[in-house]
């Protein structure tokens, strides 16, 4: 403090005259985040100058230069930061506008790259939507469109909705991964493989090891395919990941059934008596067939009709715009879907009945449902992770045990929509991984996409491995921490997982800037109440 007088008489001889002439009287405040910190901090310019302007216009003007640069109510460092801290919690990316802009343009991209008509995206962060909106039309010829609460085929996301009635029935007691199906659907034919006998579980269903085969029916060729697959796995892996899928996929008749089946058993005939590609649990092959006969199992389970059981999930989860896709209901902001011809024309894709794939690809939704559906996922999955003051929390919707088991990756599985990951139980999965050092790194992460006629759609969930506990009484650290995004778009064969996860990191860049600040102490009252400040910026 000695050095006081001096710079002031240095100040006042004049010492540097062109910068005095050059500054304004009414600099702005500074934010209050650029706040200088030294052992000892100022208050900025602005501050100096309103406390000098009663002592007269010379004197005031030192007086101001000196506090303003080097004087003030002097601020012990505790009640302040450093600046290692200011670039730490302001960086230029850092807010969620950036981040809905970042979005917004990787959403446009993919858009304008396959000439979708329309595309709906979703993002919450820790249990809140952040962002909805849609781009272009939910319906091409009347010019409606797409708006947050659209609905779509969600095609095989389906899945994952099924799963957790499966897990809540196993939960309960009411259903055995482990048993063969026949104990809960009787009349579908036990299978043999090369002359022998083998059973086919519900563990192996939900993580498509079954050996049932999807929808091309010729054995040799489902052989043949895979083969070249492993092929041409290495050239893919170097490759950019396509957003166009195989096209050849919607060649399959049985995309394109009109027939409405009145019960699960008459959507069995379908596949029953077909041999198996290969021995259950020696190989993965993705099969919505298999959901089929899960859905059978769980109505044997559950005594209770499949779709009936599944409509009390949805009320359950509060997904109220979740509902079977069916034609005959009016459902209020439906979308059309579209498919381009083969003269390159988008035209209107054909009428389809999902009768006969309620379980593995039958239902429509929003993308605010699948949020929804998401945190759910995430608050259980957590919800047992944290510290004691957090055991007040009320129950999630599976245990958290239930989750870790589903959302394991299963040995022999493998992900057609990211070649890092495996299928776990009715669920990709990303392991966070890296190969070599200062390389690229992989998140861990959960996903499903799904592809249908005339429509294709993605949920990824970005959890916060482990979660952050609370430091105090309030919900700061409570479950779900992370990240949820949706993508339904009324086009067939786009692939969207990409996009979405570039999505979802751009926003998992905000919520870890949040948890960054440091925790305040006690007598930092300064420090509380700026974390308050960026707090509710972050919520809103």
């Amino acid at each position: 403090m000695s050095s006081y007088p001096g710079r002031l008489w240095r100040t006042l001889g004049w010492r540097r005259p062109a910068s005095v002439a050059a500054w304004p009287l009414h600099r702005p405040p500074l934010p209050e985040l650029q706040r200088p910190c030294s052992h000892w901090a100022r208050p900025g310019w602005a501050w100096a100058c309103r406390r000098s302007l009663g002592l007269g216009v010379g004197v005031g003007l030192g007086i101001a230069l000196t506090l303003g640069l080097s004087g003030g109510d002097w601020i012990p460092q505790s009640e302040c930061q450093s600046q290692a801290e200011v670039r730490q919690r302001t960086p230029a990316a850092g807010t969620l506008e950036t981040a809905r802009k970042a979005g917004r343009d990787l959403l446009q991209r993919i858009k304008d790259e396959v000439g979708a008509p329309g595309i709906v995206v979703g993002v919450a962060v820790d249990g809140k939507e952040v962002w909805s909106e849609g781009l272009g039309y939910a319906d091409v010829e009347n010019r409606v469109l797409c708006k947050p609460d659209t609905v779509m085929r969600i095609a095989s996301i389906s899945k994952p909705l099924t799963m957790t009635a499966i897990a809540k029935l196993w939960e309960n007691g009411k259903l055995d991964f482990d048993a063969p199906v026949q104990k809960y659907v009787p009349e579908f034919p036990e299978k043999e493989y090369e002359g022998e006998k083998v059973m086919i579980t519900t563990r192996l269903l939900v993580s498509h090891l079954s050996g049932i085969r999807h929808y091309e029916k010729d054995v040799q060729k489902i052989r043949e395919q895979k083969e070249k697959e492993k092929r041409q796995r290495l050239v893919e892996e170097t490759a950019e990941p396509k957003t166009r899928q195989n096209k050849k996929e919607f060649e399959h008749k049985e995309y394109y059934i009109k027939e409405k089946f009145e019960n699960i058993s008459k959507s069995l005939k379908l596949f029953e008596n077909d041999p198996l590609v290969f021995k259950p649990g020696s190989q993965f092959l993705y099969s919505t067939h298999a959901w089929t006969l899960l859905s059978a199992v769980v109505e044997r389970a559950s005594q209770q009709n499949f779709l009936q059981l599944m409509v009390k999930l949805f009320r359950d989860l509060d997904m109220l715009r979740t509902v079977p896709d069916e034609n005959e209901p009016i459902i209020y902001n439906r979308a059309r879907y579209y498919v381009y011809n083969e003269k390159g024309r988008l035209v209107n894709s054909p009428y389809v009945d999902c009768s006969y794939k309620w379980a593995g690809g039958g239902f429509l939704s929003t993308v605010q449902d699948l949020l929804k559906f998401g945190n759910v996922m995430l608050y259980s999955y957590q919800a047992g992770q944290l510290r004691d003051e957090h055991q007040a929390l009320l129950p999630g919707y599976l245990r958290p045990a239930t989750m870790r088991m589903i959302w394991s990756p299963v040995e022999k599985t493998e992900l057609n929509w990211d070649r890092d990951g495996s299928y776990a139980m009715g669920w990709g999965v990303v392991e966070q991984g890296q190969e070599w050092g200062q390389c690229r790194q992989r998140r861990r992460y959960l996903s499903h996409t799904g592809g249908s006629v005339g429509a294709s759609s993605v949920l990824v969930i970005l959890p916060r491995d482990p979660p952050i506990p609370s430091a105090g009484p309030s919900e700061a650290g409570a479950p779900p921490q992370g990240v949820v995004i949706a993508i339904l778009c009324n086009l067939q064969s786009v692939s969207l997982n990409a996009t979405a996860l570039k999505i979802a990191l751009e926003f998992d860049k905000v919520r870890s800037l949040e948890f960054s600040i440091p925790t305040p102490d006690a007598d930092s009252p300064m420090l509380a109440g700026e974390l308050n400040t960026q707090r509710a910026k972050f919520q809103g």
